[in-house]
């Protein structure tokens, strides 16, 4: 008889909610600082990690974004990508959606082509090596101008068979949805799939997803528990098959809890809710810490468990023959108890 951790661990998983940069752990900053002749202001992996308290998503941002400054090379994307997909795999994640920020790259004078290449690059090899499957998600950082997020779509268009996908993250705060409505037009008339952050407990919160998914037409909401406060927003997630990318330990650093309660109600509501792991580096947290916190704290039976992964090989941005296969793998796992 296997007990729950051990049915978690062996639970073939699929990560949609992940930003890469937010996986660049302390061990791996200070090597790449050592690499490319940058000083940190830390004198050990223990100092930096001293630094990781937040309690608001500003707070997060603004270590998050000092962290990057590393990353310069193509072999810096690289051993970045590389590291996550490893730890990944040990996890036994099948398949991942992975978030970038082009912008917070391009903006200090990284190319476009060295971040995209470098991520590309280490999904081609642990594929062939850990027999992990991933794509791209380009993000546009919220803060900045429409304008802004628009140059780098098109930018964008000579990578688009690496990049499935587009989102929108950073500060949520007076930059709601709307503001983007013209660039996601774009992105959909370019073909890439359509998700967005609804981080939790911002302000305007249910406006900013009653605009995502009526004003923009979302393929997916990031985050998106508020949604829950209005009866019509959750009547039109569910007519409409929208999943929900929530990350529990991420949201425990902001709020109060991982928002258990809404976790529950969403399963109970059979809302395509996935457990994801967000910023894991910064949170300490991959999502096999995410989901057993979850368990733990909802007191889940393993078929609830089992119900997250459905979910999520159910919306990822995949073949439907091969979001089946990994289905399947879900079952034989379910069934194998």
């Amino acid at each position: 008889m296997r007990d729950m951790r051990d049915f978690i661990g062996g639970l073939p998983k699929c990560e949609l909610h992940l930003h890469i940069e937010g996986t660049l752990e302390p061990e791996l900053k200070f090597a790449l600082a050592e690499r490319n002749g940058i000083e940190l202001p830390y004198a050990s992996v223990e100092e930096m990690r001293a630094t990781y308290r937040f309690d608001s998503l500003a707070s997060f941002l603004t270590v998050y974004y000092d962290g990057m400054r590393v990353l310069l090379h193509e072999p810096d994307f690289y051993d970045l990508a590389m590291a996550y997909l490893r730890k990944a795999a040990s996890q036994n994640v099948r398949y991942v959606e992975m978030f970038f920020d082009p912008q917070a790259h391009t903006g200090r004078g990284v190319p476009f082509d060295v971040v995209v290449r470098g991520l590309t690059r280490a999904i081609g090899d642990a594929r062939r090596e850990l027999g992990i499957r991933a794509q791209l998600i380009m993000c546009f950082l919220r803060d900045f101008q429409a304008e802004y997020a628009m140059a780098t779509l098109v930018q964008s268009l000579a990578y688009r068979e690496w990049i499935v996908g587009i989102g929108l993250d950073s500060d949520e705060r007076g930059n709601p949805p709307a503001k983007f409505a013209a660039v996601y037009a774009r992105a959909r008339a370019e073909g890439y799939r359509l998700t967005m952050h609804c981080d939790v407990d911002q302000e305007n919160s249910v406006e900013h997803i009653r605009q995502a998914i009526e004003d923009i037409g979302v393929d997916r909401i990031d985050h998106g528990s508020n949604a829950l406060e209005d009866p019509k927003l959750v009547a039109a997630i569910k007519e409409r098959g929208l999943g929900l990318t929530v990350c529990p330990v991420s949201n425990s650093f902001v709020v109060d809890g991982i928002k258990g309660a809404e976790i529950r109600r969403m399963l109970d509501e059979g809302i395509l809710v996935t457990i994801n792991s967000d910023d894991p580096a910064y949170m300490d947290a991959y999502v096999q810490e995410n989901l057993e916190r979850t368990q733990a704290d909802l007191g889940l039976t393993e078929a609830e468990v089992a119900r997250f992964e459905y979910n999520a090989f159910a919306i990822a941005w995949l073949p439907e023959d091969v979001k089946d296969a990994y289905i399947a793998e879900v079952d034989a796992w379910v069934a194998a108890g």
